[in-house]
């Protein structure tokens, strides 16, 4: 992308300038991040009044929390006239059992539809759905 910096390969993650990430709209931004943060055991690397940031142990990846002011909850599966989800966050776990247990005791709800049987649709707290799924 024109208007980035590379890396030099091995670079240490604090020297890098390359960082990329999706950012969830939402009502409260901080205990969104903090939702996430125990589910993928990420660390909380920036908090404002306005957001949050998380990153993974590794890569220059992030998940980043903004606050909406008059958010409303997408609905999934669509339904006319309800707001449609425009992303949604999709997890590679070894065991979906587990994962789905973890989730479900920090807050997060399965959806009414699952459409495939090795793959969890759950709804995080501001109701952003997110997957949880086996490799087969």
């Amino acid at each position: 992308m024109r208007g980035r910096r590379v890396a030099a390969p091995g670079a240490p993650r604090a020297a890098r300038a390359d960082y990329w990430g999706p950012v969830l709209e939402c009502p409260d931004p901080h205990a969104l991040a903090r939702f996430y943060a125990e589910l993928l055991g990420w660390e909380l690397a920036k908090e404002d009044t306005d957001g949050a940031a998380l990153i993974p142990p590794d890569g220059v990846a992030y998940l980043g929390f903004q606050h909406a002011p008059g958010y409303v909850r997408p609905v999934w599966p669509a339904r006319e006239g309800e707001p449609h989800i425009t992303m949604h966050l999709d997890f590679e776990v070894s065991d979906l059992g587990a994962a789905v247990a973890h989730a479900l005791a920090l807050g997060a709800e399965p959806a009414f539809h699952q459409p495939q049987p090795n793959v969890r649709v759950l709804l995080d707290p501001a109701g952003h759905p997110f997957c949880l799924y086996v490799d087969v």
